[in-house]
């Protein structure tokens, strides 16, 4: 069980348990657009540019961890929000 744990949460650069990292810029235009959206909730063209930024945003986060995350729990967690991200999507769609 503890190589199985070490495997998925080990750092590969570091060697040290990684779980969550500091925010990089991607998750914090995402959070400030999911914050203003929840603070103002503009309407319109102003809160569709808003939510698409947003969303945009946390694409790219997610894709970026799926490529280049330290170890395959940050590649699960890219590919679990970028699934959820496209299943909204879809949703609005219909």
């Amino acid at each position: 069980m503890r190589r199985a744990r070490d495997w998925f949460f080990r750092d590969r650069t570091t060697g040290a348990i990684t779980i969550a990292q500091t925010p990089n810029a991607p998750l914090l235009i995402f959070a400030a657009c999911a914050l203003t959206e929840w603070l103002v909730a503009p309407e319109g063209r102003a809160g569709l540019l808003l939510r698409g930024l947003g969303a945009l945003a946390l694409a790219y986060w997610a894709l970026d961890e799926i490529i280049r995350g330290v170890n395959p729990w940050r590649r699960c967690l890219g590919a679990i929000v970028l699934a959820g991200l496209v299943w909204n999507f879809a949703q609005t769609l219909t």
